[in-house]
């Protein structure tokens, strides 16, 4: 599902929002090695910084030249706030003049509460920064690409008559489908992206920006840190997966890169479920 070439990306340009740990990580990661350059996002400077050494170290190890560095800048930031949002966008064009991919990546899960103990703050951060944070910088990214699609610097079609891959990806979750005792803002928040997805793929096809969703299931981040340290808490979320075990962030990053890459170029307004078949059991 990889690139079969860095030269074909090497002048591209991917946004990937909560992009210090995790699944936003591992994609940042990915898209680095197949030669992308990079605009990330997360609110913590420090895990940012690391995150940018790590992506340098795992991708180019003591090949690691100088120049290499200036492929990856970030903004240190609230994505639920619109400015931050702008701001991204903006920043990814003044430093690399365009924008090809987005990720909406960033996340949480919220607290664990039945409805009528979740407080509206609470509900509003969740929504906030899963939902409102993707339309947010969705409209960013689509003024920009809009732009790209109109100038005559960039192609709209190849020797295949395929349109210009430009390309946004959200990150659902296999709740966008399948409601979660306790869960109510984080479910309401995914099965809002899915439709975010569906929507403007609908309104940007005709437009060469195609847009799709990706469903992870159980993967081994920090937002599962405290079901993998209990080891019947873990065994419970295996035996309700069909294929009997947590995901990697890698096997969500791969899936991610194939999205926007050409060899997608036919895949629109779909949502990717890779969560070892946890959709299909109840």
């Amino acid at each position: 599902m990889s690139e079969s070439s860095n030269d074909n990306n090497k002048s591209r340009v991917a946004v990937i929002t909560g992009s210090s740990r995790g699944i936003g990580k591992a994609i940042a990661t990915e898209f680095f090695k197949s030669g992308y350059n990079l605009v990330l996002n997360a609110r913590d400077e420090q895990e940012l910084n690391d995150t940018v050494e790590d992506i340098l170290r795992e991708a180019l190890g003591e090949a690691l030249v100088e120049g290499d560095k200036n492929r990856i800048s970030y903004l240190v930031g609230d994505i639920s706030q619109e400015q931050t949002c702008i701001s991204l966008i903006e920043q990814a064009i003044q430093k690399f003049g365009r924008i090809d991919v987005l990720v909406n990546n960033a996340g949480i899960r919220g607290e664990s509460k039945k409805i009528h103990e979740l407080s509206a703050s609470e509900w509003d951060e969740v929504i906030n920064i899963n939902l409102r944070s993707a339309f947010l910088c969705t409209r960013e990214a689509v003024k920009q690409m809009l732009k790209n699609t109109n100038s005559s610097d960039v192609p709209l079609s190849d020797n295949n008559n395929n349109n210009y891959n430009f390309s946004i990806i959200n990150m659902s979750s296999y709740h966008e489908s399948v409601p979660q005792v306790e869960g109510v803002a984080y479910t309401v928040s995914k099965g809002g992206m899915e439709m975010l997805t569906k929507t403007v793929a609908l309104e940007l096809a005709d437009k060469g920006i195609r847009v799709n969703g990706v469903a992870p299931g159980a993967i081994e981040t920090e937002m599962q840190k405290e079901v993998m340290e209990d080891e019947q808490k873990k065994m419970h979320k295996e035996s309700k997966t069909p294929m009997g075990r947590f995901g990697k962030p890698e096997e969500i990053a791969k899936v991610v890169l194939f999205l926007a890459s050409k060899s997608a170029s036919y895949i629109a307004g779909t949502t990717v479920y890779v969560d070892g078949g946890r959709s299909l059991s109840s």
